[in-house]
């Protein structure tokens, strides 16, 4: 089955072909940040707008890189939720319609889900079950994954994402949107234990974050520091790096105590700041020391794609699920409630 993926949840349009016998055909994405940049966050309206103005031709793009017509499709899978209404609506309107049009089935795709799913995407993907750590702007959560559709959430954030928490400490510092990327790439010119900043929630059982309090401390130490001092692209590298390492720590002591209440071996890291270098090498070094194996998606596929959305749908589809005309978009939305694979 030939199935069209659209990802339409916030400021990144992403669109996908996937090929259930041959794998990823061609996958396309259109990003947002210029539009938003100058408003210091993502507009919802102009998110919107922005989707409608480029939905259509990256749908003929991408169906030209894969080779094939509209009418060689067998289905097409779109993001539900969770997200901003009115981006999910975009998406979900256009995939509908060319579904409708074409007389094949749509399938809804849970943009945390599709996260989960990518490393799957990969060769030598690991195998059920397993430990999800999905760690994005929006979302910051351990999950058991028993298989497709069967997820117990055992950890999750009571406040600020880790993304969303690089992306406030990187604007309080003056580094302009988004600043996560920005901070990751700072903190490599960031001197080493410079400064101490806490690992929130390491110090008592359990295995949920809390990284609100960690953006504080940095805007503490940047106002404390800033004055007098001469070299302020330093100070903000040195923050950086300190900020850094206090996120990767406790992320990793986190998955940590994850696997071994679970008794799992395998460690799956999806979501933007899975794209993360620090953190990609030292879960990597942890793996090799405490013997579990991990795995990512590659870098393109840690952000938001129309890959994972194909892909989770392909899955969805081929075990017969989909969905009737109407749209139910949602900007929450549980993983609990999602179904299983009659097959797994």
């Amino acid at each position: 089955m030939i199935v069209l993926g659209i990802e339409s949840s916030c400021d990144e349009t992403g669109l996908a072909v996937y090929d259930s016998e041959k794998g990823l055909l061609a996958h396309v994405l259109h990003s947002q940040v210029e539009v938003h940049a100058e408003y210091g966050g993502v507009v919802p309206e102009l998110a919107s707008r922005d989707h409608i103005r480029y939905l259509m031709p990256l749908t003929e793009k991408v169906l030209e890189q894969a080779g094939i017509g509209k009418h060689e499709l067998g289905g097409i899978a779109y993001t539900a939720g969770p997200g901003l209404i009115g981006a999910l609506m975009s998406g979900a309107s256009v995939a509908r319609s060319l579904a409708w049009a074409l007389d094949i089935p749509a399938v809804e795709v849970h943009h945390m889900e599709a996260h989960l799913l990518a490393p799957l995407l990969e060769a030598g993907a690991a195998e059920f079950p397993f430990v999800a750590l999905l760690v994005s702007g929006g979302h910051t959560l351990l999950a058991h994954v028993a298989a497709i559709g069967r997820y117990e959430i055992i950890g999750q954030s009571l406040d600020d994402a880790a993304g969303e928490a690089f992306d406030k400490t990187a604007k309080m510092m003056g580094l302009g949107y988004p600043g996560g990327p920005v901070l990751a790439k700072l903190a490599e010119t960031g001197r080493k234990d410079i400064f101490r900043f806490p690992r929130p929630m390491t110090d008592r059982p359990g295995l949920d974050f809390s990284f609100s309090g960690l953006k504080t401390f940095a805007l503490n130490t940047w106002e404390k520091n800033r004055q007098g001092v001469q070299d302020k692209q330093q100070l903000r590298a040195d923050i950086a790096r300190a900020f850094e390492d206090a996120v990767v720590d406790t992320l990793l002591i986190k998955c940590r105590r994850a696997l071994e209440q679970s008794g799992c071996s395998r460690l799956v890291v999806a979501g933007g700041v899975g794209a993360n270098q620090r953190l990609r090498q030292r879960l990597q070094q942890l793996a090799n020391k405490h013997r579990f194996s991990v795995s990512f998606p590659r870098l393109e596929f840690c952000t938001d794609n129309g890959a994972m959305i194909a892909f989770a749908g392909s899955l969805r589809l081929q075990a017969g699920q989909s969905q009737p005309l109407d749209i139910d978009a949602r900007a929450r939305w549980p993983m609990e409630d999602l179904l299983p694979l009659a097959k797994h």
